[in-house]
């Protein structure tokens, strides 16, 4: 896989985890459902390139209302957090959800800076034959240099609810898990201080070196 920047890469990452929800319905009106709400959300997104530079905040803002009801931040959060989850209060819960989102923010805002043109194509959408609430939808990003990477997008729905992103595969490497490891690496880093490891999150989300793991993957 060509090298793409580490900004960018994480940038990649925040729009799989932001991809809207899809109305229920079979596996071409979802790849078609996916496919508008992912050119809409990286139009969106493109739009903000300037604000977050001249109002990071209005970023923070624009970005967190753009995306509430469609992303299950919550739902990703905990599985990041891991077993570790049932050591938290509600209150360390909630933050180190805002705190994820925030690093994801983040990482997307300070690629655009830099970041070349890039395009997403959505080939595919499979519905689990033995689970009718669980999906994936395979696409690619396109670099503006023609190189092509693989990622999958991991779906679900609750109680015949809407479509919701869980998860992201980029090049077979497992996105949610690397940030799982990593939560697991710092909990053990900090000694087993769960409050140390969510206000020292966004630090740990800058080293996280994704681009590596794809690129040995």
């Amino acid at each position: 896989m060509m090298a793409l920047t580490k900004r960018l890469f994480l940038a990649l990452t925040l729009m799989a985890f932001c991809v809207a929800s899809a109305q229920a319905g079979p596996e071409e009106d979802l790849q078609q459902y996916v496919d508008k709400n992912t050119q809409r959300l990286v139009d969106k997104l493109n739009e903000e390139r300037g604000l977050y530079e001249r109002d990071p905040e209005a970023f923070y803002k624009n970005m967190d209302e753009a995306l509430e009801g469609f992303v299950d931040f919550r739902r990703i959060a905990a599985r990041v957090m891991g077993r570790y989850a049932r050591q938290t209060t509600i209150e360390q819960r909630n933050e180190f959800v805002a705190k994820f989102k925030r690093s994801l923010f983040d990482s997307y805002a300070q690629a655009l800076v830099s970041a070349d043109d890039f395009q997403i194509k959505v080939n595919d959408a499979t519905i689990n034959p033995r689970n009718d609430n669980r999906a994936s939808v395979a696409m690619e990003v396109i670099t503006a240099g023609g190189n092509r990477h693989a990622v999958t997008y991991s779906m679900y729905r609750k109680n015949d609810s809407n479509w919701m992103m869980e998860n992201v595969i980029v090049e077979g490497v497992n996105i949610g898990l690397s940030f799982r490891d990593r939560f697991s690496q710092e909990m053990e880093a900090n000694r087993g201080q769960v409050q140390a490891v969510i206000d020292g999150w966004g630090d740990a989300v800058k080293s996280l070196n994704l681009e590596d793991e794809v690129n040995n993957s």
